[in-house]
């Protein structure tokens, strides 16, 4: 079956002399692993190495065949060009964490229209961007709307954060419940939905450090086999 359809890059891995495994969020069939041969030596073909950058933005044709897990690729334009995304080395620097989120969070072979276009939205909103610092921040409460553990906002008054549950509460019930500057600072981007509206939270290196490990351990109760990310410790010594 031929298809075509819009493509996330999510992560691309050497194999042997000159093929590349890339793994991509599509459109249409979800997480789709791609063979391509010889992309690595070649210089004139039609797919370039270029095109396979994390979090690249493409539109793709391709072959698919069901029960097989390496599918084949006929052809590839970049759907968006990205201004600074991949060139300003404080971004890329958040992209390689963003994407070892998703290698870890999506596994599943399926289709999410609503993930998708948030994760391209999200990604071109991040390229456009002069303020960053908050920007991963925010992204990853986004991300639990998709993922299926977004806090519950009907009860964000309470004091108390339960992780187990997903719930704020009154009082502290078992040993994931949290009332600190976290929980407070979860409320923030919960009640900020949009990216720019985050901006005027002001919060130092340590703060942000802080913030991330308390989301990081909260996407570790919820998803079966979610490891941190190698590139936290870089992340969190540039922002």
């Amino acid at each position: 079956m031929q298809i075509k359809t819009k493509a996330i890059v999510i992560s691309s891995l050497k194999y042997g002399e000159a093929d590349v495994i890339a793994k991509c969020f599509t459109l249409e069939k979800g997480l789709v692993s791609y063979m391509l041969k010889g992309i690595r030596k070649s210089k004139r073909g039609k797919l370039r190495m270029s095109m396979f950058q994390q979090l690249s933005l493409l539109d793709i044709e391709a072959f698919h065949k069901e029960n097989k897990n390496l599918q084949y690729l006929k052809e590839v334009k970049v759907s968006y060009r990205y201004l600074s995304l991949q060139s300003n080395i404080y971004k890329s620097t958040m992209v390689m964490f963003l994407a070892e989120v998703l290698k870890s969070c999506i596994q599943e072979e399926e289709r999410n229209e609503a993930l998708f276009y948030f994760l391209q939205d999200s990604f071109i909103s991040l390229d456009k961007a002069e303020s960053i610092s908050n920007f991963h921040l925010q992204f990853i409460v986004k991300l639990t709307q998709f993922l299926g553990f977004y806090p519950d906002n009907q009860s964000i008054d309470f004091p108390f954060f339960d992780m187990l549950n997903g719930v704020f509460q009154l009082k502290e019930y078992n040993t994931y419940s949290f009332n600190n500057s976290n929980s407070e600072l979860l409320k923030e981007f919960m009640k900020n939905s949009e990216y720019n509206s985050t901006n005027p939270i002001k919060l130092n290196q340590e703060r942000r450090k802080s913030f991330l490990d308390f989301m990081m351990l909260y996407y570790e109760l919820h998803l079966q086999g979610f490891r941190k990310p190698k590139s936290l410790e870089v992340l969190q010594q540039i922002f």
